[in-house]
């Protein structure tokens, strides 16, 4: 017999747990050896034991009086808080970082990037809307009028409005067991028919409503005006509120017990436990989420509560509170969050709800006078709903209670890669390598297809996104990339959605290929991207299915420089010979702006500067003749300008010479290196010993793998083989 359950294991079963590890005969099983072995029930027990926090376990489960709680309210009044000063604390509590971005102040506020799960619903490259988010949530907090508005996120699909939603959810629930974030809600003593006669029953506040709804009405503004005396918010101001009345079936049974007691309102107070709550989706304490459903299936009661047909025969009314269940949506998301997913999809009925809900702070249960809520309502949306909505005249009432914020796709390159590097990072999928700029070209295109063609004249879409990311570009300021940001009034509100390249790349990670090679490269991820447009279920224009395979031909050219680039280091990345033409370079040029000549030191001999030697490298990086003299002298004055400053210019302290040195030692190299030959099917030992080198280098310098490194150097050979000569 197992001595746990009683019940008789068979011996097939038995065999089979000895054999896992987990029966009775086991190494550190049952019995008490069990506790005592090595890695054992005892040390995993422990272990579990470890992670547990019994303090904070009592400190968010606290119970106590009301008047026990007063003392609480008094030495910390913040603990009265509304939904929305909670919220916005929650968002500041994190912290923020202000930095400058094309002459635009901006804000970074770390809650979303999601302390709370490591970075798992983190937001990239959205911090413009999520300031606008943040500036809502303050008004709000300081009660100038938008705590009385819905709010709704409006963007395409797969923006990340579920996520910031998400976000807010996740966030208020954390912050609800912190010690600033502490809030309360109450229980009634009463007898198993709710009355006065006994304390053998509770009976939770159907909505959590704050305790200081129990004092009575002509106390309240004193209250509040002491209160408010020692309040002092966390961030920003706003006063301490105390709103509307009791949920009616609190109301009713705090009306019975005064009628119970004469009006004694400290007798009453005697049936009233106090607690602390934890804000919790899934128990439904104060965080609400609502879906629509097939319209013959939805029904407002959803929303604000139904009867209890179960408790009119003990009641003997279905317009007596107690025979109600108060579990709506917007009844349990009281003193929190209600989240309305799809919200323009809902029925108009359902709207209507929302109308006073968040203009009135009030709902409407069946049979029952209307009841004040406190608490957040964000919904979110996308563009074929709310054009809808936009020309649905009957609507107005409901458009003029929303604030809209718009949550575009993210247009910035560096961003769009961390998205997909959340997903697809080295420690997730360990088995295989996901060769260098893979990621970085899928973003690439998505980024392209969301960016709004430049009006200015020379300018590529593929400069646009570079500009975005913030790389220099020969006759573009801060000024004029934010010009190009203001005059695209649409830009990331179309395009192509991460989930799609988010779907493709699992594609090509599943591919025959890949698992055959154990290794992704970028072609293979492009070429999943151009095959899914033909049947991509939102694309139905020609035109700009097109457009979009056109722009991963310009993602493929870009792909080809890259790696040519790379290969063209790894070849020239021999330090001491780029020391050394840097060092000749230098001499030269130093020689030649003072007009002095250069002493040979093999023969002794003073000799003219070496002007082919500097044309053979300003012309790596396209310095015509005529310039030649410009960028000479701005070389020594650059020389000059760190001397004074007690630097030492070295080979790589200039970026621009540096590519310079780099390319003419490509050059240079490419011949006796002989790359064209890797596509032949014969290479010499001395040629292969150097390119292993090379390959070594970019395995080294850029994390490639002996397998993506090979196919790069092919590539690139095959390029130089057909004789393409573009830098």
């Amino acid at each position: 017999m197992n001595e746990f359950t009683g019940v008789r294991l068979q011996t097939g079963n038995a065999e089979r747990l000895e054999r896992l590890g987990t029966g009775p005969g086991a190494a550190g099983g049952g019995g008490a050896g069990g506790a005592g072995g090595a890695g054992g029930v005892g040390d995993l027990a422990s272990l579990i034991d470890s992670r547990v926090d019994k303090r904070e376990y009592g400190q968010v489960h606290w119970e106590g009086t009301f008047f026990d709680y007063l003392q609480i309210v008094q030495a910390r009044p913040g603990t009265v808080r509304n939904a929305f000063q909670r919220v916005f604390d929650a968002v500041m509590s994190q912290g923020f970082e202000r930095y400058r971005v094309f002459k635009q102040d901006a804000i970074r506020y770390h809650f979303f990037s999601d302390p709370f799960d490591n970075g798992a619903d983190a937001i990239f490259g959205l911090d413009f809307a999520l300031m606008q988010l943040v500036d809502f949530l303050r008004s709000a907090a300081e009660g100038y009028g938008t705590d009385k508005r819905i709010l709704l996120l409006h963007g395409p699909v797969g923006s990340s409005k579920s996520t910031i939603a998400r976000l807010l959810k996740k966030g208020i629930e954390r912050y609800s067991r912190t010690d600033d974030g502490a809030l309360y809600s109450f229980t009634w003593l009463l007898d198993e028919h709710c009355g006065p006669g006994g304390k053998t029953h509770e009976f939770a506040c159907p909505m959590h409503e704050e305790p200081l709804m129990l004092v009575p009405r002509e106390a309240r503004d004193e209250l509040l005006r002491a209160l408010n005396e020692r309040f002092t918010p966390l961030h920003g101001g706003g006063k301490l509120k105390l709103v509307g009345e009791l949920d009616p079936f609190c109301r009713r049974i705090y009306a019975d017990l005064m009628k119970h007691y004469g009006g004694d309102w400290r007798r009453v107070m005697d049936h009233v436990k106090v607690r602390r709550i934890v804000l919790s989706e899934k128990d439904r304490v104060g965080i609400g989420t609502f879906q629509p459903k097939d319209e013959k299936n939805q029904d407002s009661t959803e929303l604000t509560g139904d009867i209890n047909y179960r408790k009119i025969a003990v009641f003997g009314s279905d317009s007596d509170p107690r025979a109600f269940n108060f579990d709506g949506e917007l009844n349990i998301a009281n003193r929190g969050i209600c989240e309305f997913i799809e919200v323009l999809k809902l029925d108009v009925a359902f709207l209507y709800d929302l109308l006073g809900a968040s203009q009135e702070h009030m709902i409407k249960p069946k049979k029952f006078a209307q009841t004040h809520i406190d608490e957040m309502i964000i919904g979110h949306t996308n563009e074929p709903e709310y054009r809808r909505l936009q020309n649905n005249e009957m609507m107005e009432a409901f458009r003029d209670r929303t604030i809209k914020i718009d949550i575009p796709y993210n247009i910035r390159l560096d961003d769009e890669v961390r998205i997909y590097s959340k997903d697809f990072s080295p420690a997730k999928v360990r088995a295989l390598h996901i060769a260098p700029h893979t990621l970085e070209v899928a973003a690439m295109w998505a980024v392209l297809t969301r960016l709004e063609e430049p009006k200015k004249a020379g300018l590529t879409l593929l400069q646009k996104m570079k500009l975005y990311n913030g790389k220099a570009i020969p006759g573009f300021t801060e000024e004029s990339v934010r010009e190009l940001k203001e005059e695209a009034r649409r830009e990331g509100m179309e395009g192509i959605s991460p989930r799609y390249v988010q779907d493709k790349i699992s594609n090509a990670m599943v591919s025959r290929q890949a698992i055959e090679d154990r290794c992704v490269n970028p072609f293979m991820v492009l070429n999943e991207l151009e095959g899914g447009l033909s049947h991509h279920s939102l694309l139905n224009d020609e035109e700009l299915k097109k457009k979009y395979k056109e722009l991963l031909g310009v993602v493929k050219e870009e792909y080809e420089d890259i790696i040519k680039a790379e290969v063209q280091r790894a070849i020239s990345a021999d330090e001491d010979a780029i020391k050394r033409l840097c060092t000749n370079y230098i001499e030269s040029v130093r020689a030649y702006t003072q007009k002095e000549k250069v002493k040979n030191k093999y023969t002794g001999r003073d000799e003219e500067p070496d002007e082919r030697l500097m044309r053979s490298i300003e012309e790596k990086i396209e310095i015509p003749d005529s310039r030649k003299d410009d960028f000479r002298q701005e070389i020594m004055n650059y020389i000059g300008a760190l001397a004074l400053d007690g630097k030492k210019f070295e080979y790589n302290t200039n970026a621009r010479l540096y590519r310079a040195l780099e390319l003419k030692l490509f050059e240079d190299s490419r011949d006796t290196i002989k790359l064209k030959n890797l596509v032949s099917s014969v290479v010499d030992d001395e040629t292969q010993a150097k390119i292993d080198v090379v390959k070594q280098r970019m395995i080294k310098q850029f994390g490639y793998n002996e397998t993506s490194a090979t196919d790069v150097l092919n590539y690139v050979a095959s390029i130089f083989a057909r004789g393409d000569s573009k830098k």
